[in-house]
């Protein structure tokens, strides 16, 4: 069974930071694009981050360009995505979830569309 699971999100205080990580377990997600979206309440899933397998190429949504880093570790036995999140606001409040894009396409990195697995979400909570 193809897994995605996120942990690390929490309530933290403006200009605090926290660290998201996605474990992927059921098949090699080695090879694919891994991307974080979020979601916030009454608001569509938007794009936030994204690797390609080797990291080579990192795209950042404009508005967390600069705060959050995208990272992967393709270590044997371990598929695991992170997001350091740092210089948090109330505005980045949201369900984060992790996602693989088997495609490997750079062009479709930020379309949630073309990525096939998602993880079941975690929750980051910023307070001011």
């Amino acid at each position: 069974q193809v897994q995605l699971v996120e942990s690390g999100g929490g309530l933290v205080r403006a200009g605090g930071s926290l660290r998201l990580s996605c474990a992927a377990s059921g098949r090699t997600f080695s090879s694919y694009l891994m991307g974080w979206f979020r979601q916030a309440p009454g608001k569509e899933r938007e794009f936030v981050a994204a690797t390609t397998r080797t990291g080579g190429y990192i795209y950042y949504a404009d508005s967390v360009k600069g705060r959050f880093t995208i990272s992967r570790d393709n270590a044997e036995n371990t598929d695991t995505v992170y997001l350091q999140m740092n210089s948090l606001t109330p505005e980045d409040t949201a369900v984060y979830y992790c996602a693989a894009n088997t495609a490997n396409f750079i062009a479709t990195m930020s379309l949630s569309e073309h990525y096939q697995y998602w993880g079941q979400g975690t929750q980051v909570t910023v307070s001011s």
